[in-house]
């Protein structure tokens, strides 16, 4: 008994180095990870879990009418069942980046498994954009130890503000419009048919996001484009 307790106490511990552990160091040291930009003026707005067929269009549609460019950090098995959305995406001047492609933590991705993940989903994107892959989010911002070797050739954009939209009755949208317009990297999601999220929670997200947008062309706040930025290609 005492030997298998020892054995489950030495799995459990290599189980958090492997994850836990791992992430902590990374998002606490700026490991090869980006939060923030460095500028005076201007925001990033990306998007995790896409592309949905009725609430990306939406979004889309939104950022088309206010000329506004955006980053999206999609799954790779939802770009082989909408590639329309992603080649509306890349015309229309988007970045595009990886979010797994299943929307699986790397905690539960063995080595292996991340590294399929990784390519396969710049695969179906590439097949779309006829472009490299150059930026990734791991789903729920989670990273394991072969995770910075394996994604290398990838910038990887984290956040500073994000808002709990996934839930429609306490999400925290209305702290948008109190974000700082200085490099700051806002979190949203276009799709809640993710676990733990509510299914209409896009709906909710766009609508503020209208507004907020509205806000910002007040003040002059500028809307800040990985691709336009060319941040990859500086830092090669």
């Amino acid at each position: 008994m005492r030997y298998f307790l020892l054995l489950l106490l030495v799995a459990l511990l290599i189980f958090l180095l492997y994850t836990v552990f791992t992430t902590s160091i990374i998002r606490m040291m700026n490991i090869h990870i980006t939060k923030k930009l460095s500028v005076q003026n201007g925001i990033l707005l990306t998007f995790d879990d896409g592309p949905h067929p009725d609430y990306t269009p939406q979004l889309l549609d939104l950022l088309k009418k206010n000329q506004v460019k955006a980053t999206f950090f999609v799954v790779g098995e939802l770009v082989e069942k909408h590639p329309e959305i992603i080649h509306r995406m890349h015309k229309e001047g988007h970045t595009i980046g990886i979010h797994h492609f299943r929307h699986v933590s790397s905690w539960l991705l063995n080595p292996w498994q991340l590294k399929k993940q990784l390519s396969s989903t710049e695969k179906v994107i590439s097949k779309i954009t006829k472009e490299p892959v150059a930026y990734y989010r791991p789903p729920w911002g989670h990273f394991n130890l072969a995770t910075l070797s394996l994604s290398r050739k990838y910038d990887i954009i984290m956040w500073s503000h994000i808002f709990k939209d996934w839930k429609i009755d306490t999400h925290q949208l209305h702290l948008l419009e109190q974000q700082p317009a200085e490099g700051s990297i806002l979190l949203l999601h276009d799709n809640g048919d993710t676990s733990g999220a509510d299914r209409d929670a896009p709906k909710e997200m766009v609508k503020y996001l209208s507004r907020f947008i509205a806000m910002c062309k007040i003040n002059n706040t500028e809307f800040l484009s990985l691709k336009d930025l060319n941040l990859h290609k500086k830092r090669q």
